[in-house]
């Protein structure tokens, strides 16, 4: 079976970022299919070129994007990405089927072109719940614009064979689109437990970023956009500063917009418990994680973020870390239900500190919420478990 795979933001372990699609790729590969994934050209791969990663067939389609440009600049790279990845998947001869994940939602109009250009039946992956995402955090106001999405949206929904969503919100939202309850998987994002997994602290690593392994150490990782809602830690770190948790640190690695003004925050408060350590390839971020006592998951207080799935929690649990979140959503049922972590008040920084007082020192609820999370990451999060689900779906719709 031949796979047209469209994924805007690609990326392979040895790159910064999620690596979702690489899995379910690398699965299909050894199931014996042929996988031409389509993605948009990175900081590791420049230049417009066909490379063979671990089998897969990847297409490096020249377009720039970056969290930093403006909204007009992501809307011209997202519709670049659209017109040229459907430029390219029509080069293909004898594909049986199109497999597209967002975001953005562009990526569906994709998949819906090849269709009714070539009559390839596709699968769309729900990652975020575009529009109600944008929508919901203020970047698209217009009313206008707001219902011509979300009719884009149901059509990209009904013309699919099936749409796989990242958690169990993600469907709800996709059923109440219009879509059959049949018709959608909930398959959540993966842990990695060969990635992250709890070992002995590299302490060479340590003094390279500064990490005081003495200290109770909090960190977040991925991405910090503005959706993360990334001010609510350094808000936290302030008030633990002012009340003289002196033994607590809060660590950020990764990149995104709300990066300067984050930076800028902690120098107006003057705090030193506070380091940015850059964005760096999943080895290293892997070796930080495990130099941390805790791990945080942050969003905005807003319902639509209550359906995320992001990679950084799932990371976390094989890490063995206790996890901690501030989202009231399946996250929040998550840690709580298996015991794995703690849920703080998204708008009270307060409840974190005083949390985290109570914690910190209780080594045995620690040490109980980490190997709780390692379990998890090794059984129903597994990665090689669900990249075969995802396998799965997609060989049992290619005939329907």
């Amino acid at each position: 079976m031949k796979i047209v795979y469209i994924h805007q933001y690609f990326t392979i372990p040895s790159e910064p970022g999620g690596t979702r699609s690489y899995w379910i790729a690398k699965a299909l590969v050894d199931k014996g299919h042929k996988v031409v994934m389509i993605t948009s050209t990175n900081k590791s791969h420049p230049n417009a070129s066909v490379d063979n990663i671990d089998g897969i067939e990847v297409h490096y389609i020249k377009n720039e994007y970056s969290n930093y440009m403006s909204k007009l600049a992501k809307l011209k790279s997202f519709a670049r990405f659209l017109i040229k990845s459907i430029k390219e998947a029509m080069k293909e001869k004898d594909v049986d089927i199109v497999f597209a994940t967002s975001t953005p939602l562009t990526v569906g109009g994709v998949a819906l072109a090849l269709k009714r250009l070539k009559n390839w039946p596709y699968i769309f992956e729900v990652r975020d719940l575009w529009p109600e995402f944008p929508i919901q955090i203020g970047a698209i106001k217009n009313k206008f614009l707001q219902n011509t999405l979300r009719k884009f949206e149901k059509r990209i929904y009904q013309r699919s064979n099936h749409v796989v969503a990242l958690s169990p919100g993600m469907k709800e939202g996709v059923v109440a689109a219009g879509t059959p309850e049949e018709k959608v998987t909930m398959i959540p994002n993966m842990s990695k437990p060969e990635e992250f997994f709890p070992h002995e602290q590299d302490l060479k690593i340590a003094r390279e970023f500064g990490i005081d392994t003495e200290k109770f150490n909090i960190i977040h990782f991925g991405s910090m956009g503005r959706a993360n809602g990334l001010q609510y830690i350094v808000e936290t770190a302030k008030i633990a500063r002012d009340k003289g948790l002196t033994d607590v640190e809060f660590l950020f690695m990764g990149e995104g917009a709300t990066l300067p003004d984050l930076k800028e925050l902690v120098r107006e408060y003057g705090l030193k418990n506070v380091k940015f350590l850059g964005n760096h390839p999943m080895k290293t971020v892997a070796e930080v994680v495990n130099l941390c006592d805790a791990s945080i998951t942050s969003f905005l207080n807003l319902p639509i973020l209550q359906t995320n799935s992001p990679n950084k929690l799932f990371d976390s649990l094989s890490a063995g870390k206790p996890i901690i979140v501030n989202s009231a959503g399946w996250t929040k049922d998550l840690v709580e239900n298996e015991n794995c972590g703690f849920y703080v008040n998204p708008e009270d920084p307060s409840d974190f500190v005083e949390k985290i007082t109570i914690f910190k020192d209780d080594s045995n609820k620690l040490e109980e919420w980490g190997n709780n999370a390692r379990k998890l990451s090794e059984t129903t999060f597994n990665r090689s478990l669900l990249a075969n689900q995802v396998a799965e779906v997609i060989e049992n719709n290619i005939c329907k």
